[in-house]
């Protein structure tokens, strides 16, 4: 099938936001260095930072091939309304039961994506998708650790992590806002739709965390927080963008 001019943006907008999520929640997971509870999840986090730092740079490269501009210009020079990322990975690290509640969530959606594209028409998407496959499989096993292990451990470890899904639930939501350009993607067998993912997410996630004693809120009944696949942000994303980039800002001609 040949892509009209309406697949490619569509395209270029799926990868924005895949790219943008996992440049920012891999700077927020990065905040952890150094203040895990213990140092192995010190190790952990920042090792997760660094995956989705490299998987990001995938995308923003297919983005390169596509007429946007490099990795570190894109990356590096715009602003928050510029941004397709969910207010999800935006938001500050806060405690860990928060963190480990959107590890969790999102990285779970990151999973079923990239399954998803692997069997994408668009060649080098599909190549990217395989080649991360393993290494979100360690970010899920590690979420899911974590969550079975505190919803076992005390009675106050197990209230907060309740109350970290029911407060973190609508933006995990937000995660799937949909596309204008989804019959697009979906026509030219680019991507499944974000419908199509969300619907696989709860499948998946719904039962585990109910299976590790959680209640999960009703999706059918929670208002998603949108707004963020559209430039509409927090303001804690600007904050976030002056210091990732402030080196770069120095001098953005260097070679380092």
């Amino acid at each position: 099938m040949e892509f009209t001019e309406k697949h490619v943006m569509g395209l270029k907008d799926l990868l924005y936001k895949m790219a943008d999520d996992l440049l920012i929640l891999g700077h927020r997971n990065s905040e952890w260095t150094g203040l895990g509870p213990i140092l192995e999840e010190d190790i952990a986090f920042s090792s997760m930072a660094q995956d989705k730092m490299g998987q990001s740079l995938a995308l923003y490269e297919i983005l390169h091939e596509l007429g946007e501009s490099d990795p570190d210009t894109v990356a590096f020079t715009r602003n928050d309304h510029q941004f397709h990322c969910s207010q999800l990975v935006e938001l500050p690290i806060g405690e860990y039961d928060f963190s480990l509640v959107r590890h969790f969530f999102y990285d779970h959606a990151d999973a079923i994506r990239f399954d998803m594209l692997a069997d994408t028409v668009v060649e080098p998407l599909q190549m990217v998708a395989k080649k991360f496959r393993g290494e979100i499989k360690y970010h899920t096993m590690h979420a899911n650790t974590w969550l079975k292990q505190l919803a076992q451990g005390s009675e106050e470890a197990r209230l907060r992590m309740q109350s970290a899904i029911n407060e973190t639930f609508p933006f995990a939501l937000g995660m799937f806002e949909p596309s204008e350009y989804e019959a697009e993607l979906i026509e030219a067998g680019i991507f499944q739709g974000e419908e199509a993912l969300k619907n696989q997410w709860l499948e998946t996630v719904v039962p585990l965390l109910e299976s590790y004693g959680y209640t999960v809120p009703d999706a059918s009944t929670v208002t998603p927080i949108f707004g963020g696949r559209k430039g509409v942000h927090t303001e804690y994303l600007q904050p976030l963008l002056d210091e990732m980039t402030e080196v770069f800002r120095i001098d953005p001609a260097a070679e380092w």
